[in-house]
């Protein structure tokens, strides 16, 4: 188990990163493309490769950023791509080598009971 990506390729995974770097600002900080390449390892392959399609749907407006994804915004693939951009943030997760802070850390989630719970990410197969 590792950070090395298991279903994206560099450039997929560059562009991915640049989308969700434009959905959620700061969320290059905690890794997203490592969970979200992690979670596609539990997916049919139907998923994975809508998932793929999506990025490539995305991949001409990315550089432009929020501005050039604007009038994507509603189709599926902006909708799916901000889905899984949002879940590798709000979940907490940082990626093992990833220069935090986490989201719940950026926004003062300090709970009694989230603060016992130890993050246990290798079930994605992700470890540092």
């Amino acid at each position: 188990m590792s950070t090395a990506l298991r279903n994206l390729d560099e450039p997929r995974a560059a562009v991915l990163e640049s989308l969700c770097e434009t959905i959620v600002p700061g969320s290059s900080r905690v890794g997203p493309v490592v969970y979200i390449d992690a979670i596609m390892s539990e997916m049919p392959a139907p998923q994975r490769e809508a998932i793929a399609q999506s990025i490539d749907a995305l991949t001409d407006a990315a550089p432009g950023g929020a501005e050039a994804l604007r009038p994507l915004a509603l189709t599926p693939a902006f909708q799916l791509i901000r889905a899984l951009a949002v879940e590798a943030f709000y979940s907490d997760f940082v990626a093992p080598g990833a220069s935090g802070p986490s989201a719940y850390e950026e926004i003062d989630f300090h709970s009694p009971l989230a603060m016992r719970i130890k993050k246990d990410w290798s079930y994605l197969g992700v470890v540092g």
